[in-house]
């Protein structure tokens, strides 16, 4: 069961990365669409995601708790720094696609999924600053990227399709400024 609940968010991690760009392709961009686009991030890469690192006992459930907070905090206080294309803290759908790809590679082990996810909260609430992750709005190859990883999830959902999202995801955290910002 925990598989497919992965998996659901690695497909639901590439449909956030489409929806705004089909939304202003279609000129349907509303203040609130923007705030059920927030509701949706804060249940799928949030709630969900925090079901991975299955509770069994006090310190557990304060970890899944505090992962819920942080994706709540980046959501509510980091999204708008002032800068144009630019977030505060990492963007929680990252940190949910490299917790769902090392759930999967790993066979769910829960002590580094626990060691992932207290990393990912660090990032999360960090005030370091990353691009607006606009892919299929941008260079050729961002949306080849994008492409690639619908191509890998279509075909299979194998560990390779789960190493080129989690390669994908540690880029944007490794590399924010240097691959991923419209400059480049």
């Amino acid at each position: 069961m925990w598989q497919c609940s992965a998996w659901l968010l690695l497909i639901g991690f590439m449909l956030d990365l489409a929806d705004g760009a089909v939304a202003r392709q279609l000129n349907t961009c509303s203040a609130l669409g923007a705030k059920l686009d927030d509701f949706a991030d804060f249940t799928s890469f949030g709630l969900a995601t925090a079901l991975l690192l299955h509770t069994s006992g006090f310190l557990d459930s304060l970890l899944v708790v505090v992962y819920v907070l942080a994706v709540f905090t980046r959501l509510c206080f980091y999204s708008s720094v002032g800068i144009p294309f630019m977030y505060r803290g990492l963007p929680c759908t990252y940190a949910s696609a490299i917790l769902a790809c090392a759930s999967l590679l790993t066979g769910n082990h829960t002590v580094v999924l626990r060691m992932i996810a207290v990393i990912m909260i660090f990032f999360m609430i960090d005030q370091g600053i990353y691009p607006h992750d606009k892919i299929l709005e941008s260079q050729l190859w961002k949306k080849m990227v994008f492409a690639g990883g619908v191509i890998a999830m279509l075909c299979s959902f194998s560990p390779l399709a789960c190493l080129y999202h989690l390669v994908w995801s540690l880029s944007y955290i490794l590399f924010p400024e240097a691959l991923w910002s419209f400059k480049v």
